[in-house]
């Protein structure tokens, strides 16, 4: 996902433990993630920060109004996130399962819901996804980015993993890592139990473990999210027409010669600053892209056919995306994250989305 100021986000991850300012060290590990030093908690915390308090939070799910100062003898992992980013709902299941695993423990995770999109300031969008993504833990709207800035955060995902004394002493960007957060919490849930003088045996007896997830190794992803709308886009448009910013254009796509990793529209589009918005009932969109799997971000009344390489998804199933139905074809019903393609196998394909319905809007596209 965009960083606040509009820069590339790291999808692999990066993560610091604090253990004190002498020993701040990471190494590589699978996915681009960095591994922890098992060494002793430290005693002096004089020259570690503390967790700034949530901010402008504009509505909670999950709770009646969770406050960090409200959580202090916990342990708190905080996970900025937002509903339709790609990298977010990857690490999803982990976090439900450390919710599961640790909540009784002494952990709480708090979502903080920060928008990038305009629509994802909707609570009613917000709840669905924390249905469907079988979210149990409090999830706050950060719709103004008070506490988003509190943290001087610029990316989705990002956790923090503050101790029981309100000290921040882990933070990870982006994906992968999740056995090296989840030893962290145990050993911060550890230092809590000492402190408290509780038996420990019962962190000890819970077992490392990670969810039933699908693979992906973001080193074989060679193509980046791509942006529709004119203010985020980082390329140009494969059509000569280019963008247009609020106006409606007329595309026409080139005969031969596409580009990889570049859009190109077919049909009346008009030029919103987050997304394109088909103006006529029918238009098209084509991309040469390099991945296992393709998502997007859209919403509006539509219906999507699909084809990859061709071919419709209903006579090639080991391309049909999840999202399609028997038919090969995708109904949007909301505005949220759509898989519109998967393969067994990362390669090179090209992709073809024909809609059929006024006002469907398209946002980006994410690959797996």
């Amino acid at each position: 996902m965009l960083t606040g100021l509009g820069v590339v986000a790291l999808i692999v991850g990066f993560a610091i433990y604090f253990n004190n300012p002498e020993l701040n060290k990471s190494s590589p590990e699978n996915n681009g993630a960095s591994s922890i030093r098992n060494v002793e908690l430290p005693l002096d915390k004089s020259q570690l920060k503390k967790a700034p308090e949530f901010e402008g939070i504009t509505a909670y799910i999950n709770s009646n109004g969770t406050k960090l100062s409200d959580l202090k003898g916990k342990v708190v992992l905080v996970d900025f996130w937002t509903y339709s980013c790609i990298n977010c709902i990857r690490t999803l299941p982990y976090l439900v399962d450390w919710n599961q695993k640790y909540s009784d423990k002494g952990l709480v995770i708090v979502g903080i819901h920060s928008p990038e999109f305009e629509f994802e300031k909707n609570m009613d969008n917000v709840k669905q996804a924390v249905t469907r993504f079988g979210i149990k833990y409090p999830v706050l709207l950060d719709n103004n980015h008070d506490t988003w800035n509190a943290y001087q955060n610029s990316y989705w995902p990002r956790k923090y993993l503050v101790d029981s004394e309100g000290y921040i002493r882990y933070d990870h960007i982006g994906e992968g890592g999740y056995l090296e957060t989840e030893n962290v919490i145990r050993q911060l849930l550890t230092e809590r139990m000492k402190q408290q003088g509780v038996q420990i045996a019962v962190i000890n007896q819970t077992k490392l473990s990670t969810p039933q997830t699908q693979s992906i190794d973001l080193n074989q992803i060679r193509s980046p999210e791509l942006y529709f709308g004119y203010q985020y886009a980082r390329d140009q448009l494969g059509n000569a027409e280019g963008f247009s910013p609020e106006k409606t254009v007329n595309y026409t796509i080139p005969a031969s010669n596409l580009k990889p990793n570049v859009i190109y529209l077919k049909g009346p589009w008009k030029n919103n600053p987050d997304s394109m918005e088909l103006v006529g009932t029918n238009g098209s969109i084509v991309l040469a892209y390099s991945a296992k799997s393709v998502n997007i971000v859209a919403g509006g009344k539509c219906q999507l056919n699909v084809k990859v390489d061709g071919k419709d998804n209903n006579i090639d199933n080991t391309l049909k995306g999840n999202d399609l139905d028997t038919e090969g074809t995708l109904n949007i019903d909301g505005q949220r994250l759509y898989n519109i393609a998967n393969d067994k196998n990362y390669g090179n394909h090209v992709i073809e989305i024909n809609a059929n319905g006024n006002g469907f809007k398209i946002y980006t596209f994410t690959f797996g």
